[in-house]
């Protein structure tokens, strides 16, 4: 690699363990998804500069998905008000520490004693072609039927935590909790308005 290269990797490193170590020090669960996501592209980030663009490409496109996914289940479904009130978000303090030290240690000794293959592709091979039939030939339909039910599970999703339910507002009866032990609850509460119908 050349300078601006290098640079950029470091840049790009450096950017995936920060956000990476903030995961655990931020008290939202919907920012630890988007800290996590940016820790993510970071890491594909670095596979492209290293010569991987369909790896590279497949961590970004697919980490993208899966934070933004679960960033929208927080939001819709956590008893926490939208996932965004102070909450704690590391348990087990000591064992959390010692195995996130044990594991970084090993991985830097693997990489630092492994003899990796030195093996050049062609610059003319069809790398991320061949590498993409070899991966979904026999199963693309797979891949295709579960991206259109991922893609319904969301829209039900959103469709089952609306206000508006089936049988009439969702929240009729139900109180969030308070931002604060014995406060008001936090939200929108549902609107009296005498006639059971709601104007928008």
């Amino acid at each position: 690699m050349n300078v601006v290269d290098d640079i950029a990797f470091w840049i790009f490193a450096l950017t995936a363990i920060v956000s990476g170590w903030r995961v655990f020090c931020t008290d939202s669960m919907v920012r630890a998804s988007f800290l996590l996501l940016l820790s993510f592209i970071a890491v594909g980030l670095i596979m492209l500069l290293l010569g991987a663009p369909y790896l590279g490409i497949a961590t970004i496109f697919m980490m993208g998905v899966e934070m933004m996914v679960m960033a929208l289940f927080m939001v819709m479904y956590m008893m926490n008000p939208a996932g965004l009130n102070p909450m704690l978000m590391v348990h087990q303090h000591r064992f959390s520490i010692g195995a996130g030290i044990a594991a970084f240690v090993g991985l830097a000794v693997v990489i630092l004693v492994t003899d990796f293959a030195d093996n050049p592709v062609a610059p003319d091979a069809r790398v991320v072609t061949d590498l993409g039939k070899e991966l979904l030939g026999d199963s693309m339909l797979i891949f295709e039927s579960a991206g259109v039910t991922l893609l319904a599970t969301m829209v039900a999703s959103v469709i089952l935590s609306s206000r508006s339910g089936r049988f009439g507002p969702a929240d009729e009866g139900s109180v969030p909790p308070g931002l604060d032990p014995g406060g008001k609850p936090a939200g929108r509460l549902p609107e009296d308005d005498g006639g059971g119908h709601h104007h928008h």
